[in-house]
């Protein structure tokens, strides 16, 4: 436990860090959720419309630092791959 003042201060910040850090990757598990949900469902122009809104969230969180920047280029890559298979 801390026990100086700006060790307890530290101690709030991060775990105030901790949560807004584990709201944005749960957004983005959603969003990434949302593109996979459409590509089961066979729904290509849903699937491309919302890979679309799933880009941005998946740049912005490997800028942040959240998920590495080789992971986000993984998820984009693979998502893209299932929806160009699904017009073959």
């Amino acid at each position: 436990m801390a026990n100086t003042v700006q060790a307890k201060k530290r101690a709030r910040q991060a775990e105030a860090h901790r949560q807004h850090n584990a709201s944005m990757k749960s957004m983005l598990r959603t969003y990434v959720k949302r593109v996979v949900k459409a590509i089961e469902s066979g729904d290509r122009a849903k699937a491309e419309s919302e890979y679309q809104t799933a880009v941005p969230v998946i740049d912005r969180m490997a800028r942040k630092g959240l998920i590495h920047t080789n992971k986000a280029a993984r998820h984009k890559s693979r998502l893209t791959h299932h929806i160009r298979e699904m017009a073959a």
